[in-house]
């Protein structure tokens, strides 16, 4: 026991004084403190005055409305009547005094009509707003000349009132459906990117100590098993550490600016709100589903001699779990579907689909414990059958033949 935690702390330590440990976890730390303060990022970067935007008003009747129905929906554009020729406002837009050139006029029916004028009009913002301001001041003259009344208008273009209400009692409402989206999403694409990095991080550990013979002197000191079961922990501990480092200050940087993050994305995505029980279900699921792929991985890895051909050899592994992101994306729009239902028994999706069900619907406590137990098993099986594949598996050099030599590995850990 004191050989696994001695393997244990020695793959943790070496791990998390590495610079590559060190550098992904200052820029990814980074990221989610630019996340949290995005907005203080673009406020910083934009531009305090307002873009003005030079008009010519032909029919002397748009200006006016149309000027402060733009203001009203963006502050930073202001309308500017320019009392000169068309060719002068060209000539003042080219030298930059103003952003564009605007041209009102009205057609032969008495509705608005433009030509929007800028050195360059790729940026699509500006030309935006002012059409869609025009289009409504359109409406409301077509509006006034048919002698429909405003607020008879008003009602027609009214959103329709479309209230979802679940029958079955115990089925979650839209409000809580939302509540869970965010945590159910960054929880799948958390538990992928770990299963990922640190699976190929216990893969190419194992296959750079038989590459250097460091893992002659190992097997010598402690039996394979438990140098196996020790660096799938050290690893797992490492992966903890991280993920618990991410998502501490991810949270505490989010409810220090909770007031400025309210609503947008955040609230669409329900980080701001969530079930305690879909925390400890994302836990749960989490720590399964490493358990599961980092076995896999240890065991694959002890099949190759070079770091080179572990790429390769983890490529089923990787399948695997891209095929349960993907099943599991599918779901967050259906998560009754009948793919979804069947997948979230299967051990290897379950981590993720299982979770996506757990979090989105009300399912019976019973499929969720036989998930769980059917996963349970299969870390178990499969660390059974992967520890014999390790086994022998480390004392293979050579060139590989990808999983052909699973057999070959088999069968020298039994003469051991």
């Amino acid at each position: 026991m004191n050989k696994f935690w001695i393997i244990l702390s020695h793959t943790f330590m070496t791990r998390v004084k590495s610079k590559a440990f060190l550098i992904s976890t200052i820029i990814t730390l980074l990221f989610i403190a630019g996340v949290a303060n995005i907005q203080t990022i673009m406020d910083a970067f934009s531009d305090d005055g307002s873009d003005q935007i030079a008009v010519i008003d032909e029919s002397d009747e748009l200006f006016d409305p149309l000027s402060q129905s733009v203001e009203q929906s963006d502050e930073n554009m202001e309308l500017v009547l320019f009392d000169g020729s068309e060719e002068e406002a060209k000539t003042a837009v080219q030298e930059e005094e103003y952003q564009a050139l605007l041209v009102l006029a009205l057609n032969e029916n008495q509705l608005p009509e433009s030509t929007y004028y800028a050195d360059d009009i790729s940026g699509a913002g500006v030309q935006t707003v002012i059409e869609q301001q025009l289009q409504q001041l359109k409406v409301a003259l077509a509006t006034q000349q048919a002698g429909i009344d405003a607020a008879t208008l008003e009602q027609i273009y009214a959103p329709v009132t479309f209230e979802p209400i679940a029958l079955d009692e115990t089925a979650k409402t839209s409000e809580e459906l939302n509540q869970t989206r965010g945590i159910v999403y960054i929880m799948l694409f958390v538990l992928y990117m770990a299963i990922i990095i640190y699976g190929q991080m216990i893969a190419t550990d194992v296959a750079t100590e038989k590459s250097s013979r460091v893992m002659e002197i190992l097997v010598s000191s402690a039996p394979p098993v438990t140098h196996m079961f020790a660096k799938i922990a050290g690893i797992a501990l490492l992966g903890l550490t991280q993920v618990g480092l991410f998502v501490g200050v991810g949270y505490a940087l989010i409810m220090s600016k909770q007031e400025e993050l309210t609503g947008g994305v955040f609230e669409y995505l329900g980080i701001q709100d969530g079930s305690v029980s879909v925390y400890i279900y994302a836990l749960v699921f989490f720590i399964l589903g490493y358990f599961l792929y980092a076995t896999l991985a240890a065991m694959l890895g002890a099949l190759v001699s070079r770091v080179e051909d572990a790429n390769q050899m983890m490529m089923p592994m990787i399948l695997l779990i891209m095929v349960a992101f993907f099943i599991a994306m599918f779901g967050l729009s259906t998560p009754e579907s009948s793919l979804v239902k069947i997948t979230s028994f299967i051990p290897f999706f379950a981590p993720m689909i299982m979770f996506l069900r757990v979090g989105m619907l009300d399912i019976p406590v019973w499929e969720v414990a036989l998930s769980i137990g059917l996963l349970v098993a299969t870390i178990v099986l499969l660390a059974i059958i992967g520890a014999r594949i390790y086994k022998g598996g480390v004392l293979m050099y050579g060139g590989t033949n990808s999983l052909k030599d699973l057999k070959k590995a088999f069968t020298l850990s039994k003469k051991e």
